[in-house]
């Protein structure tokens, strides 16, 4: 137990609650990262860990990178994220997803949930009839699904970390290998082959694959082979640390920016990187299209608004990159000092009329 509470102090969180509902076979857990600029907000991803510990370590990642994912896109909400560990494809079931929506409407508000990996629109519809602290859905006030937004924010992202690294204004010509052409990654190749890119794509799923080559005349290689793949963008779009001491070293691109969250294994693989001169366009920076666009729920949903928010994803990927050269430092440091000056400043304005000693609670 004291290795989950040492946890909790190294990523800082608030609030790490477990749920297992016997009869449905849920087991999940809710992480709530911060709520100093408001409700935790992040999407529930439901996948079939190896262990426990797997699962906390996921979510304990996941819902710090949401916290400093609404910081630096300007929204007034905090980080969370929720795993369930069970087989998306097969261990799902309506009774499970109800018992899940009970446990988000238990903490009252704190933790707003939507999809994630493994999770539909659908399912996010099912977990509204038990709780209204969830967004993303299609019933009634809902966005839908987020991944198109996620997309479009990460092929702004892309086109502005293209004209930093020095390629250029235009996509045409580049190639671009894709990680993961699922919901997220479909969409990025849509607008990339629209711009002119090439694609090289893989994925675990070969229906997938098949789809993406028919509609983009993207070329398909083999999941290990996508690494080291000739082309001058690498997107992850799947899970997360992929970044490594064991692919690094693979790359030939000049620039990585996908939609997978918490692409570096661990803080180190930034700075090798760097020193590889690969420019980086820090993951929840860059992906943060579909929680701006789920959030947009919050306020009423205006598509308009949301569309303009999600293509100033460009200048956020483009300062975050400006202050890396300026101050000698990854991208993905320049990125957390951003959310952390953010975080910070929000912090102190909710002490202001408070003593240090609430405050520091």
């Amino acid at each position: 137990m004291m290795g989950v509470f040492q946890d909790l102090e190294t990523y800082g969180h608030e609030q790490v609650t477990f749920f297992h509902d016997k009869k449905s076979g849920l087991k999940a857990i809710i992480g709530v990262h911060s709520t100093v600029l408001g409700p935790s907000l992040g999407g529930t991803r439901m996948w079939k860990y190896t262990d426990e510990q797997a699962a906390l370590r996921d979510v304990l990642r996941l819902s710090r990178g949401m916290t400093f994912k609404a910081a630096v896109a300007g929204l007034k909400l905090g980080g969370g994220k929720a795993v369930i560990m069970a087989d998306a494809r097969t261990e799902k079931t309506p009774e499970m997803l109800a018992a899940f929506g009970r446990a988000v409407d238990s903490l009252g508000g704190k933790y707003i949930t939507a999809e994630d990996v493994g999770m539909s629109v659908e399912d996010i519809d099912t977990i509204r009839k038990y709780t209204s602290h969830a967004v993303g859905g299609s019933n009634e006030g809902g966005s839908g699904d987020p991944s198109v937004m996620t997309a479009f924010g990460v092929f702004q992202g892309i086109k502005a970390a293209v004209k930093h690294a020095g390629l250029g204004t235009s996509l045409e010509g580049l190639k671009v290998a894709i990680q993961g052409v699922g919901h997220v990654g479909y969409h990025l190749a849509s607008y990339l082959s629209a711009a002119g890119a090439k694609l090289i794509i893989t994925d675990i799923y070969p229906n997938q694959i098949e789809k993406v080559v028919q509609e983009f005349g993207a070329i398909a290689v083999e999941p290990d082979q996508i690494y080291g793949a000739d082309a001058e963008i690498f997107a992850p779009c799947a899970l997360g640390a992929i970044l490594n001491q064991r692919t690094i070293p693979q790359l030939k691109c000049k620039i990585v920016a996908g939609s997978a969250n918490n692409q570096l294994e661990v803080d180190s693989d930034g700075f090798d990187l760097f020193r590889k001169g690969i420019v980086y366009a820090p993951d929840y920076a860059i992906n943060s299209g579909g929680l701006i666009n789920v959030a947009a729920e919050l306020d009423g949903y205006n598509h308009e608004r949301v569309l303009a928010k999600v293509s100033k994803i460009y200048n956020t990927i483009a300062d975050i990159l400006e202050r890396s050269e300026a101050e000698h430092i990854p991208p993905h440091q320049a990125a957390d000092r951003l959310a952390e000056q953010i975080l910070a400043e929000a912090s102190l304005g909710k002490c202001q009329d408070k003593t240090l000693e609430l405050c520091a609670r």
